[in-house]
C-alpha cells in the first residue's frame, strides 16, 4: 500500500481488468473505467489476471514522475523508501503482504 500527500493519482484502463484497493474498498476495473485515488489516501493496484493489462496513470500535480523513474531502473532489492520520501509519499509493505498472498503476486 501507498499514499501520496501531494498528488491525486488517476488510473484509466486501457487493456484488460486491474485490482484496487483504497481506503478499504476494494474494487475491479476494465477497459474505459477511470478510478480517482485522492491525496492522502492509502491505495494499491495490481493485475490479478493471467492476461496483461495497460493503464494510463495521469498524476496531478506533475513531479512524482520521477521518483518512478528511478524506480522503475532499480534492483529488486531496492529499499524505495529513501526515493519516495521526497514526493511526500510512504509505503507500507506489511499492508500489502495479504494482497500479495491472496492473489498469488509477483513484481517484476
Amino acid at each position: 500500500m501507498q499514499q501520496h500527500t501531494k498528488e491525486d493519482e488517476f488510473s484509466f484502463v486501457l487493456e484488460g481488468r486491474v485490482w484496487f484497493v483504497a481506503d478499504g474498498e476494494k474494487l475491479v476495473a476494465e477497459v474505459g473505467d477511470l478510478v480517482f485515488k485522492p491525496r492522502g489516501e492509502w491505495h494499491t493496484f495490481f493485475n490479478a489476471a493471467d492476461e496483461s493489462a495497460r493503464l494510463l496513470e495521469p498524476i496531478s500535480p506533475g513531479g512524482l514522475e520521477e521518483g518512478f523513474r528511478i524506480i522503475d531502473s532499480a534492483p529488486d532489492d531496492f529499499d524505495l523508501g529513501p526515493v519516495i520520501a521526497p514526493y511526500g509519499c510512504e509505503k507500507d509493505f506489511e499492508a500489502t503482504v495479504p494482497i500479495i498472498d491472496k492473489y498469488g503476486l509477483t513484481f517484476g
